[in-house]
């Protein structure tokens, strides 16, 4: 699909899409819970129907009505069969499920497409290869076998905590006490606490001993509430929002809970510092447009807010530095090197710099059509850059979006958006 964007008057009120980051953990929690329970906040999109085909391949049963997911729980250990799931673009789906399918010792594939297949999985080749098991990766997927014994684990905190979350989630079921030891630095520690926060809210126990240990009692059983688990409005697609209303005013921001613990509500930490004027009144984040200024952002936990940062930092005054960038080229796209590549066909000045971006104030200019490098967040953040710059722009692969926020064109024309769409 392509879009084309017009320069648009902006104004009213959106709310922040379900977090697909809580959603993920609660459907997860919910399969491996005995009995039926719900999951309130489900987004229809390409992700959670990856993690919901993986929760199927281990034995769960799950049903999506409306932004309710209905699912019949394991209560337990999987059953040790042989088994295969499509994962997608998924990268969570992918490591969050792995250390489950390997808690029996039957033999398991997880596929996937895009880039996921070459997207990394050493820390869990390390932890497979140091206790004999068997474990290969090629240019579909992975093939492994456990039997995940409880014990001593150590992961490198600087690939991904999606390993360690992974982990989290299945060695409470094994019978014997474990620990993850985490090896400098940590990044995106915040997520690894939504995880905890979620694991507590189904009765199972972890918490750190150290800042970079992890003690996890074995012998526990997953339990979901007494009512529908709730998932909260998503801090990282919240940000798109936030900083289109930075830039132009006019926008009010709902679902966002002030009090949230995702590492991404940091985005509302750099506006403030950038200049930005907004306030939360009754239940809403309302901002007023505002001279920006240039800042340093440090993305080690925040990763996924690089593609929109980029976009902010070229209608902030003097330059804007973000550093720790490094993640940015194992998603689905190289993040940092494909959004330089495209804002610079509208003019904008960034340049990288080994694990450093650099971006500074820019005269944006209408250019050659973008395109999205089949990345969601590139998509959305180059639909940002055209609506603060009011210019127009055409935008390549745009259902990109679907892979986690299939409903964002309609909610920027519910802002006063004005775009065409063609299906080539």
């Amino acid at each position: 699909m392509e879009i084309r964007l017009y320069p648009s008057q902006i104004r009213g009120q959106v709310q922040a899409p379900p977090s697909k980051s809580a959603a993920h953990r609660a459907l997860i929690c919910a399969a491996l819970s005995p009995g039926e329970s719900q999951v309130a906040g489900i987004l229809p999109s390409a992700d959670m129907e990856a993690t919901i085909r993986g929760l199927t391949a281990l034995g769960a049963q799950t049903r999506v009505e409306g932004p309710v997911a209905h699912i019949r729980g394991l209560g337990g250990l999987p059953a040790p069969l042989p088994r295969q799931a499509d994962c997608g673009e998924s990268g969570s789906t992918l490591r969050f499920l792995l250390p489950l399918f390997a808690l029996t010792g039957a033999e398991s594939r997880l596929t996937g497409q895009g880039r996921l297949p070459q997207r990394p999985l050493g820390p869990y080749a390390q932890l497979f290869q140091e206790r004999g098991l068997p474990f290969a990766q090629d240019g579909a997927g992975v093939s492994f076998r456990g039997p995940l014994q409880a014990g001593e684990f150590t992961l490198d905190g600087g690939v991904s905590s999606q390993f360690i979350s992974g982990l989290l989630f299945a060695l409470p079921l094994l019978p014997g006490d474990s620990c993850i030891h985490i090896r400098p630095p940590f990044e995106s520690r915040s997520y690894v606490g939504l995880t905890l926060d979620a694991m507590a809210a189904y009765g199972v126990k972890a918490s750190f001993v150290t800042d970079y240990t992890l003690a996890i009692p074995g012998g526990q059983s997953y339990r979901a509430p007494a009512g529908p688990y709730v998932v909260e409005g998503d801090a990282s697609q919240a940000a798109f929002f936030c900083t289109l209303g930075a830039c132009l005013g006019g926008i009010s921001l709902t679902g966002l809970s002030p009090d949230t613990a995702q590492g991404d509500r940091v985005i509302l930490d750099i506006l403030s510092r950038c200049g930005a004027a907004f306030a939360y009144d009754n239940g809403a984040y309302r901002f007023q447009a505002a001279p920006l200024q240039g800042v340093a952002a440090d993305l080690g936990d925040c990763p996924d807010l690089g593609p929109i940062l980029m976009v902010l930092g070229l209608f902030c005054k003097g330059e804007t530095r973000l550093y720790n960038c490094g993640r940015l080229r194992i998603k689905e796209s190289d993040r940092g090197a494909v959004m330089a590549e495209e804002l610079r066909k509208l003019g904008g000045q960034v340049f990288l710099e080994g694990d450093t971006i650099r971006i500074r104030e820019s005269c944006l200019h209408a250019g050659s059509p973008l395109h999205s490098h089949g990345d969601h967040r590139v998509a959305m953040a180059l639909a940002i850059a055209g609506l603060c710059a009011r210019i127009p722009i055409t935008l390549q692969d745009a259902q990109a979006v679907n892979k986690s926020y299939p409903a964002f064109w309609e909610d920027l024309e519910s802002l006063g958006a004005r775009l065409e769409r063609s299906y080539a």
